[in-house]
C-alpha cells in the first residue's frame, strides 16, 4: 500500500555548526549543555547564558535517559526562548532538542559537532566546578584552561 498522503506534524530539528552556535549564544540564545555533569566540569562552552541539565546518565548497565530532563528544563527556561543544544559530539543534543520541540520549544537548535568541534575551533572554554544534585567524585585535572580532545 502507498503514502495515504498524511505528513508528519511533528518539528523538524534544525543542525547548527559551532561557528554559527558561537554568534547565536553571545547574542540571544542560551546554552543547553545535555552532557553528564562530569563531562560539564571538565570543561565547557565559554558562555554567559549556559544551563547543564543532563539527558542520560552514565549507570553501571550503560546509559539511561534522565526521566526528569523536561521537568528540569521547564524550570530553568521558558518555551519562547532562544536555544541552543549541545553535547560532546552531537547526537545526544540532537534527541534532546527533538524532544524540546515535541514539548512545545519554538526557537531551539542543535550545534552540530558539540564540544568536540567547538574544541577544534579553539572556542573559549571553561571549567566549572559548582556543586548540583547530580554531582559525583571528579577527577580535577590542573590545568582547565583548553583540555585537548584525548581528555573527553
Amino acid at each position: 500500500m502507498g503514502s495515504l498522503g498524511i505528513e508528519s506534524s511533528k518539528p523538524e530539528v534544525v543542525t547548527v555548526d559551532v561557528v554559527a552556535a558561537k554568534g547565536l549564544i553571545q547574542t540571544t540564545h542560551v546554552y543547553l549543555d545535555v552532557r553528564t555533569v562530569e563531562e560539564f566540569e571538565k570543561g565547557h562552552v565559554d558562555t554567559v547564558k549556559i544551563i547543564n541539565i543532563p539527558y542520560m546518565f552514565n549507570t553501571p548497565e550503560g546509559r539511561v535517559k534522565n526521566q526528569e530532563f523536561r521537568k528540569e528544563l521547564l524550570s530553568a527556561c521558558k518555551k519562547e526562548d532562544h536555544v541552543i543544544v549541545g553535547c560532546q559530539s552531537g547526537v545526544r543534543s540532537l534527541y534532546a532538542t527533538a524532544d524540546l520541540l515535541a514539548e512545545g520549544f519554538k526557537d531551539v537548535s542543535n550545534m552540530g559537532g558539540g564540544y568536540v568541534d567547538w574544541l577544534k575551533n579553539e572556542f573559549p572554554v571553561k571549567a566549572s566546578l559548582a556543586k548540583t544534585k547530580y554531582e559525583f567524585p571528579v577527577k580535577v585535572e590542573a590545568s582547565l584552561a583548553k583540555p585537548s580532545l584525548d581528555q573527553l
